[in-house]
Parts: C-alpha cells; structure tokens; sequence
C-alpha cells in the first residue's frame, strides 16, 4: 500500500517520524519482531494510533520506512584510488551490513512493505546512487567503466539473491570476486 503522503522535512511532521522511528527501534532492540504492533509502537512514541495509521498505512510499510533511513547513504562511498578496489570496498560493505541479521531484516521489511514500489524503488536509488559516484569518479580519473545496469545484474543482483536466500553461502571475499568477475583480470 505504499506511504500515504509525502513527509514534510520540519516541523511537527518530522518530530512525529522521528519519535515513531526511534521506538521502532527500541521495541525491535526489546522484544521479538513478531509481537510489535501499531499500538504498542504508538505509545512508546507518544502518539496516537490513527497518526501512524495515517502516516504508514500499516505496520509492515511502517517497518519498511524504518528500514530505508537505515539503509539511507551518510556519505561518499570510499574513495581507494581505482574503480576496482573502489567497488571492491563498497560491494564487501553492503554485503556485510545486509547480511547480518539487522540487514536481512531491513531488506525484507523494504521488500513486504511495498506494495506500489516506493520503497524498494527508493532501496535502489540508494544504491544505484553509490555505484554511480564510484562510476563518475573513475571515470574521471580516466578509468574504463562499466554500465550501472552492469554493476546492478553481476554485483548487487546476486549478493541481494545469496542475502536473501542462501545466508550459509556468503564467504569472505565474496563482493570482491563478483567485482573481480565484473570488471575482468587485471
């Protein structure tokens, strides 16, 4: 069902998302995630149940809003001086961050609460954004670069598949080889 309105940056309306975020937080730190609920969320935000059935529609699109602040970029991806190790470095990052327990849960509650496709479209902004400053960069510095569709089906597609659905098989190195596969010898 998508988010129901477009989310003022101040004022009130941020202090609202703020607070319901951050108890969003705080339950799932407490208490198993099955047993949260709107009500129970509401109240440790302060607020009524109907606002953040207002706001969120439901839990699930609730969770997927939570999901996609954590997953929200704070910076330039690391600059190592070379597309490959550049890449490299961003793809052992996010495998590391979305294969840990938190992560699995971040990219599932993105994906069950999304029903228009807002927010698994906005999960791919984020990091087909991150990708593309690695692209510009290096080519920039007169480096032969691939496509974002490249980097997006031969590195993010199949670490999001083994994220999801093969979490045992994700040895060290892993990010690194597809990028390796990707970009070919060196």
């Amino acid at each position: 069902m998508g988010t129901r309105q477009a989310v003022r940056t101040g004022g009130r309306s941020a202090r609202v998302q703020q607070a319901v975020h951050e108890a969003v937080r705080d339950l799932l730190a407490e208490r198993d995630r099955a047993d949260l609920t709107v009500p129970l969320v509401a109240a440790r935000a302060g607020v009524t149940p109907s606002t953040v059935y207002r706001r969120w529609g439901d839990l699930q699109e609730l969770l997927a809003d939570v999901a996609l602040e954590h997953m929200r970029p704070d910076g330039p991806p690391a600059d190592l001086g070379n597309l490959r190790d550049d890449l490299a470095a961003w793809a052992e990052e996010w495998l590391e961050e979305t294969s840990s327990p938190t992560g699995r849960a971040f990219i599932r509650d993105v994906v069950a609460g999304d029903d228009a496709g807002r927010s698994t479209g906005q999960c791919c902004a984020y990091t087909s954004s991150r990708i593309q400053a690695i692209l510009t960069r290096s080519a920039g510095r007169g480096e032969d670069v691939p496509a974002l569709d490249a980097v997006l089906d031969h590195v993010v597609a199949p670490m999001t598949y083994r994220v999801l659905f093969m979490s045992d098989s994700l040895a060290p190195g892993y990010g690194r080889a597809l990028v390796d596969a990707l970009l070919g010898p060196r």
